[in-house]
């Protein structure tokens, strides 16, 4: 089955708006493993605008299931994940003052340097995984990199969605194709929520994980964290 990681920087955005530990994103990770979650994602930024490289420290020792980091391989980040060891790092080329992810690697014009930084992961015992555009030459590209998997950005999925959910989700199906074709693993993630995230596993039913923060931190405003947990969990197992 899919499994579902929640992104918790959400978390620490509220936490940093007001200042002091309130709430605590390492308590919300422990919570949200208890209520079913199968993984905990962290993105920390060199500008520390959410999660903090010291978060990660604490959460760390606290995950019992999955953790991810993902972020950009610059020197900080790169030896935060060699400290910590996560289970899974994700490659992500976004810049320092991004909003939010907006893009995939270009795994081919990138190659050199994503070949280097999958091999210094994997060398630690960590799951490489390199975010791409639902293109199949990216896909290939990853896998030539050495990468362990590749998470599929799915912003145009969800944009698109609403208005054909068959054609929104064909450029994914045929870049999920070429994953299994390379051998890759294969992630998903970026604006999927209990509207749009079972017709895409449904689709694309060999995704072995979701990384969806945004929808369901702000789902948990209105229906509370447990149950927006169990009701992500809900709409994988639809498939």
């Amino acid at each position: 089955m899919t499994r579902l990681s929640v992104n918790i920087n959400k978390i620490a955005t509220l936490r940093n708006a007001r200042g002091g530990n309130l709430p605590d994103p390492a308590k919300a990770a422990v919570d949200i493993e208890r209520f079913g979650a199968q993984g905990i994602t962290v993105h920390p930024r060199p500008d520390e605008r959410h999660i903090r490289y010291s978060d990660v420290r604490t959460i760390r020792p606290l995950v019992t299931t999955e953790f991810n980091i993902e972020g950009n391989p610059i020197p900080s980040f790169r030896d935060l994940v060699a400290e910590v060891r996560p289970d899974q790092v994700t490659l992500v080329p976004d810049a320092h003052d991004a909003i939010t992810s907006n893009a995939g690697w270009d795994t081919i014009a990138n190659r050199e340097f994503l070949t280097e930084m999958c091999s210094r992961f994997k060398a630690l015992g960590i799951r490489t995984s390199i975010f791409v555009d639902p293109c199949p030459e990216m896909v290939r590209g990853a896998a030539l990199c050495g990468a362990d998997r590749v998470e599929l950005y799915t912003a145009a999925y969800a944009e698109d969605y609403p208005e054909d959910r068959e054609k929104a989700v064909k450029p994914y199906l045929e870049a999920a194709r070429a994953a299994k074709e390379a051998g890759l693993g294969l992630n998903a993630g970026h604006d999927l929520n209990l509207e749009n995230l079972a017709w895409f596993i449904h689709s694309i039913p060999w995704t072995d994980e979701v990384s969806i923060g945004h929808a369901l931190i702000s789902d948990a405003l209105y229906l509370g964290l447990e149950k927006t947990v169990a009701a992500y969990l809900a709409e994988i197992r639809k498939k």
